[in-house]
């Protein structure tokens, strides 16, 4: 039986897998421990420290009031800002060391005739076949007079290198899996951080818009005070005049009939003929007000300028979201049922 494919198949495998594994800058596979930087890069932390020294050559090292520095990734050149701690404030990739664990254990175990398990059905038979039928490693004894008798078998080699070439393949394909975790994480970081900026605009905006209309509430406010102050002054300027013009009359009367009191104590009875007349005309003229204006009925009265803000107040109740496109299809939806009622009551 040929497994020359196989082999060269895992062979294949195993290379695109230490690819994965190779340092940028010493070149060679990771030495742990293994650094991973804020851009998902990795290096051995000596050579990173290395780039990071060489980028800041007056760092001083770990213990020293100097705070931290700062390089670029060779793989991307994307900048890594450094805490006081350096390189070591860096985390430790713990999954890409035992996954180079893994690569050295399996590339450098052999089989080893010494090392193979005994059968614990037959005491003094090695375990050199493997059942394909139960999935388990048996011996030769098995397979012709035990429990595997009537099971297919296969040469242990050959299991073994396509368990170890399904085990490279899961490997691989779990550090690429981890890239697109990685990527996803990112794109949802991203995404959160959007969901931020974005709500702060709109409450930024919000708060813009109920200022507004705040000042235009407080603007309206003012103007219509000010119409009811004019109102009220013109009124009571009115009045004001109307007291003083009778409190003129009523000082001009009693004047007069004091006049009048001491005129009827005159002895001279030709004396008070003469000055009678004149006396009671003044008299008849004192006691007319019609020339003196006077306030209509109700003049007292504000009703005019009476509000009913029901309608104001539902409409500030049912603020919501939406722009003026969404108002316009929520008219004309409400339009076209109206055409649709109006039709139907037709048809009736």
């Amino acid at each position: 039986m040929d497994f020359q494919p196989s082999i060269i198949r895992e062979s294949s495998t195993m290379e695109t897998l230490e690819k994965q594994l190779i340092c940028p800058i010493c070149l060679e596979m990771f030495e742990k421990p293994v650094v991973i930087l804020p851009c998902q890069h990795n290096l051995c932390r000596k050579c990173a420290n290395d780039v990071f020294q060489a980028a800041n050559p007056y760092w001083q090292g770990r213990g020293t009031m100097v705070s931290g520095g700062r390089f670029r990734c060779p793989s991307c050149r994307h900048e890594v800002i450094l805490d006081r701690h350096g390189v070591y404030g860096l985390q430790r990739n713990l999954l890409v060391e035992n996954i180079i664990d893994i690569y050295k254990e399996e590339g450098t175990r052999p089989l080893k005739k010494g090392n193979q398990p005994m059968c614990e059905e037959h005491d003094d038979e090695k375990i050199n076949i493997y059942c394909m039928t139960c999935q388990v490693p048996t011996c030769s004894m098995c397979k012709v007079f035990g429990a595997h008798k009537d099971c297919e078998v296969a040469p242990l080699q050959n299991v073994f290198q396509q368990q170890k070439t399904e085990l490279t393949d899961g490997i691989a394909m779990l550090v690429a899996g981890n890239d697109r975790i990685q990527a996803i994480t990112d794109q949802l970081e991203q995404t959160s951080k959007s969901i931020e900026e974005n709500s702060r605009h709109q409450k930024h905006s919000l708060v813009e818009k109920f200022d507004s209309l705040y000042a235009i509430l407080e603007q309206r406010k003012e103007d219509m005070l000010q119409s009811i102050t004019k109102e009220q002054e013109r009124k009571v300027s009115f009045i004001n005049g109307l007291i003083r013009q009778y409190k003129e009359h009523l000082e001009g009367s009693s004047k007069l009939v004091e006049n009048a009191i001491q005129f009827m104590d005159e002895p001279g009875i030709a004396a008070f003929l003469i000055n009678a007349k004149k006396l009671l005309q003044k008299i008849i003229d004192a006691s007319r007000t019609s020339h003196i204006p006077k306030s209509d009925e109700g003049f007292e009265n504000m009703d005019q300028f009476s509000m009913n803000l029901e309608l104001a107040e539902e409409t500030l109740k049912n603020i919501t979201f939406g722009t003026d496109d969404d108002e316009m299809e929520e008219e004309e939806e409400t339009e076209e049922e109206d055409e649709a009622e109006d039709q139907a009551n037709d048809q009736q």
